[in-house]
């Protein structure tokens, strides 16, 4: 398995351990509507990412290569969605705005960890 399967491996794997930890935590600990925002922005942001990787891998797969003006505007339609269903969220008072943070922050998470591992790998290899 090649490096960038094996970090999108593990960042798909962490955002949902780190989804269903963060959403645990956030029923156990915090208000309601703390809760549904956690819930809610890991949902947004996790089903984002996959449908991203699905344009992307779409895109660059030989016999469907794509225009760069279909991968953006297929961009732009869910970043306008995910806009929208936040605005809702926010506006209708459903979600704390902290907790929608919180929750749309665990991609960020998921990325960071699969760096500092590979980073870790990289210096561990290079010292041996």
């Amino acid at each position: 398995m090649n490096v960038q399967q094996r970090i999108f491996k593990f960042v798909i794997r962490t955002n949902w351990i780190l989804f269903f930890i963060a959403s645990v935590v956030g029923l156990i600990n915090t208000p309601p509507d703390f809760a549904r925002g956690i819930i809610f922005g890991g949902l947004i942001v996790t089903i984002n990412f996959h449908l991203l990787y699905r344009t992307l891998k779409k895109a660059f797969t030989p016999p469907h290569l794509s225009l760069c003006r279909t991968i953006l505007a297929k961009y732009y339609v869910r970043f306008s969605a995910s806009a929208f269903i936040i605005f809702v969220l926010i506006s209708r008072h459903y979600v704390d705005p902290g907790g929608l943070i919180v929750g749309l922050s665990i991609v960020v998470a998921s990325i960071i960890l699969a760096t500092i591992c590979e980073f870790k790998k990289l210096i561990f290899k290079e010292a041996a």
